[in-house]
C-alpha cells in the first residue's frame, strides 16, 4: 500500500524544517537514538485522524557551486510538484509577503496540485493582522501557525489531510512477495532485474541514471510469485534530481513503502559511501524486511579474507540494520545469483511470521531471570506480560508497571533475546513499553 504524499515548500527560512519536525513527531526520534542513524532527514511519515501519510521537507536542500536564492526555491518548488499530493505552502508573517512567495504561487497554480497555505511565525494574536495580505496569493484562507511554538499544527494539518487521496491497493495477491530494489545511481539495479528475470526488460547503461522511470515486474520462481518494483528511476531527467545526489533517495521512498523486502544494492567495487547510509534507513523505519546485495562482486581482488572484511565493513557503517543478511553476486556474471531469491523467501516469511503469546511470554520471562530489568530512581521495572500486536514489521507490546523507566538498553537486550529464540533474521522488530492498566 503506497501512502499518499504531502510536501512542505516555500522559499529559504520560513520553518519548513520545523514544521517537518512537528509532524513526523518522535517516531524518527526514537531511531535517532540508535547509533549509526544518519540525521540528515528529507522524509518521514506520519499520521493524522487515523491517515497515514508520507511527508517531504524541502528545507535544507544545498544547491552546489550555486547560491542563488530564487533558483533554490524554483527547485524545492519542482521537487514538491512531482512528487505530493498535496503542498503545503509555507510563508513567513515577520518578513511578509516577498516576490519569492509569488513565484512559487505561480509554480504551484501550474501545477494543479491541491495547495494549502500556511503563513509561520504567527506567534501571538497581535499578528494576526499580517496574515491577511497572504490572501492574495490565491490559495484561500491561510492557516496561521507557530513552528516554535506549535500553534495551529492540527488545523493546518486537518486542512492537509482533508484534500489527500485514498491509500491505494496495488492489486497483489497477499502471497505475492513485493521486492524494492534501493540504491544510489549505477550500483547495477537494472542489471539485477534483468539478471533475475533472465531476459533485457531494463536498458541498462554505464552512465548514472540512465533509467528513467520505476517499473513493476511480476514473475515466478520455485512455485512462489515475485513482483520487482525496479526504483533505477531515482533520478529524473532535469536539473532538479542531478545537481545533488540528496534526490535519488527520494525516487525510492514510494518503492520503498510498497515493498515487503527490500534489496539495498551496494557497490562491491567502490565499498559503501554515505548515501547508501541514507537510503538503507529509509528501508529501516519503514520497517521492511531487508538484505543486503553487494553487487559487481566479480570485479572485485579478493582473497580468502575479502569477504569477511567487506562484511564487517557493511555492520560497522550500518549498525542499526544488524537483523540484515548479507548476498554477494555479480549482475552481469550471474555469479552466485541462485543465492539470492531463497533469502528473500526467507526474509519474507520473518517478516510475516507471528509468534505465540504463551512463547513470547516464557522467552522473555527466562531473559528477566538471567539479567533483571535495572532499577531507576529507585524504582524497579517490571515486566507483566508480552504479546505480539503486528506483523510487517513483528510488532510486540511488553506491558510494565512504568514505561518510563524501560530504558533504551533493557529494550534492546529484550529484541536480542527474542531473536535468538526465534530468528526473525532480516527484518527489524519493533517493541513498545505500555503501562499495565488497573483493570488488567
Amino acid at each position: 500500500m503506497a501512502r499518499p504524499v504531502i510536501a512542505i515548500v516555500g522559499r529559504p527560512n520560513v520553518g519548513k524544517s520545523t514544521i517537518f519536525n512537528r509532524v513526523i513527531g518522535d517516531r524518527l526520534a526514537i531511531v535517532e537514538d540508535k547509533p549509526g542513524v544518519t540525521r540528515d532527514r528529507l522524509y518521514g511519515t506520519g499520521e493524522w485522524n487515523g491517515k497515514p501519510f508520507s511527508i517531504i521537507d524541502t528545507g535544507g536542500i544545498e544547491i552546489d557551486g550555486e547560491d542563488e536564492i530564487m533558483k533554490s526555491v524554483r527547485m524545492q518548488a519542482e521537487l514538491a510538484i512531482e512528487e505530493a499530493d498535496v503542498i503545503i505552502f509555507m510563508a513567513d508573517a515577520k518578513t511578509g509577503l516577498t516576490h519569492a512567495d509569488d513565484e512559487v504561487a505561480q509554480m504551484l497554480f501550474r501545477s494543479g496540485k491541491p495547495v494549502v497555505l500556511a503563513v509561520n511565525k504567527v506567534d501571538n494574536h497581535g499578528r494576526m493582522d499580517e496574515v491577511y495580505e497572504f490572501y492574495g496569493l490565491g490559495f484561500g484562507e491561510p492557516i496561521a501557525i507557530s513552528g516554535s511554538h506549535g500553534l495551529g499544527i492540527g488545523d493546518l494539518l486537518d486542512a492537509a489531510v482533508e484534500l489527500l487521496p485514498e491509500q491505494t491497493d496495488d492489486g497483489y495477491d497477499e502471497d505475492v512477495i513485493r521486492v524494492a530494489l534501493i540504491g544510489r545511481p549505477n550500483v547495477g539495479k537494472s542489471s539485477l532485474v534483468n539478471a533475475l528475470l533472465g531476459e533485457d526488460r531494463v536498458i541498462v547503461s554505464n552512465v548514472a541514471g540512465t533509467t528513467r522511470d520505476a517499473i513493476d515486474t511480476p514473475f515466478e520462481r520455485d512455485g512462489q510469485r515475485y513482483v520487482l518494483i525496479d526504483t533505477a528511476g531515482m533520478r529524473k531527467r532535469g536539473k532538479v534530481y542531478e545537481s545533488t545526489e540528496k534526490y535519488s533517495v527520494m525516487r525510492a521512498m514510494k518503492a520503498i513503502e510498497r515493498a515487503d523486502v527490500v534489496l539495498v544494492l551496494i557497490n562491491g567495487e567502490e565499498g559503501i559511501i554515505e548515501q547508501d547510509k541514507h537510503i538503507a534507513g529509509y528501508a529501516h523505519e519503514a520497517g521492511k524486511a531487508s538484505i543486503f546485495v553487494v553487487n559487481k562482486w566479480d570485479v572485485v581482488d579478493k582473497d580468502e579474507k575479502t569477504m569477511q572484511n567487506f562484511s564487517q565493513n557493511i555492520r560497522d557503517h550500518f549498525l542499526f540494520m544488524s537483523y540484515a543478511p548479507i548476498v554477494y553476486l555479480s549482475a552481469l556474471t550471474k555469479t552466485r545469483l541462485h543465492k539470492l531469491l531463497p533469502v528473500v523467501k526467507h526474509v519474507s516469511d520473518q517478516h510475516a511470521m507471528r509468534i505465540q503469546t504463551h512463547l513470547l511470554n516464557d522467552v522473555v520471562s527466562d531473559a528477566v531471570a538471567i539479567n533483571p530489568p535495572p532499577s531507576d530512581k529507585g524504582k524497579r521495572l517490571r515486566i507483566n506480560y508480552v504479546t505480539q500486536v503486528a506483523i510487517k514489521p513483528p510488532t510486540i507490546v511488553v506491558f510494565v508497571n512504568d514505561p518510563e523507566i524501560m530504558h533504551f538498553s533493557y529494550e534492546r537486550y529484550l529484541e536480542n533475546k527474542i531473536r535468538a529464540a526465534f530468528n526473525f533474521e532480516g527484518t527489524p522488530i519493533r517493541i513498545f513499553s505500555r503501562r499495565k492498566s488497573e483493570e488488567d
